[in-house]
């Protein structure tokens, strides 16, 4: 019985031995990584502000947004206050928009025009909550 117990106590001395000898490899990713992640991060969200406060500069949306009675400058500030899943959501709608609106057309459609007052729409309602 003796001999159990002993050969009991050795097995788990070296379990517990074993996962700290291992736990010493190092498999962190390097400072660089991890600093270039970062900045593409950073670079990724201004280019999403970048967008949408392009599109809320527009001539057009500021007219269909005075017609619609939104004001813009509080639009504006909601939208600077964005970030995550939120920003990159009305980012990607923004460029969407833009493009069409880029094309070199002089009016704006009816779909469009819903189209941006759902987005100012969007981004109040995401500051007030």
């Amino acid at each position: 019985m003796r001999m159990f117990v002993s050969s009991v106590l050795v097995m788990f001395t070296l379990v517990s031995v074993v996962p700290q000898a291992q736990a010493q490899s190092s498999h962190a990713a390097p400072l660089t990584a991890l600093e270039a992640a970062v900045q593409d991060h950073v670079a990724s969200a201004a280019a999403d502000r970048e967008a949408v406060a392009r599109l809320l500069a527009r001539p057009e949306v500021q007219k269909i947004a005075g017609e619609a009675g939104i004001d813009m400058r509080r639009a504006t500030q909601a939208a600077a206050t964005l970030d995550g899943a939120q920003l990159t959501e009305l980012a990607a709608q923004a460029r969407q928009l833009e493009q069409s609106l880029a094309g070199g057309q002089s009016s704006v459609t009816i779909s469009t025009t819903l189209i941006i007052i759902g987005l100012l729409v969007l981004i109040l309602l995401i500051v007030a909550v």
